[in-house]
């Protein structure tokens, strides 16, 4: 700390001044930080966001394509079995036929 015993008028003013000027200089508003030319936070953010968007779109189009797939597998084991249940119907049906005939076949001789 600077003496206090032998400061002229003059040297307080100026310290005075000194320290009121330290303030302004801290109270200033600082410059704030730019960005590179070229490179705006909007178009930033706006070009992620498309690119999320495209994302989930395409998992969104697996999902759907994933679905499409089981869907027509589905109906082709339904299918199948439907055609598998009704050979097997004409096949005992014709088993009957046949057994009846054989039965009438029988009772006439």
């Amino acid at each position: 700390m600077r003496d206090l015993k032998n400061n002229s008028f003059q040297d307080r003013a100026s310290a005075s001044l000194e320290a009121k000027k330290a303030l302004l200089a801290k109270m200033k508003a600082k410059p704030a930080v730019t960005a590179e030319p070229g490179t705006d936070r909007a178009s930033i953010k706006a070009a992620e966001l498309a690119e999320v968007r495209a994302k989930r779109e395409a998992e969104r189009a697996e999902r759907r394509k994933a679905a499409a797939e089981a869907d027509a597998l589905r109906r082709e084991i339904e299918a199948f079995n439907a055609e598998t249940a009704e050979l097997e119907l004409r096949a005992k049906q014709k088993a009957a036929r046949d057994a009846r005939y054989a039965a009438r076949k029988q009772r006439r001789k």
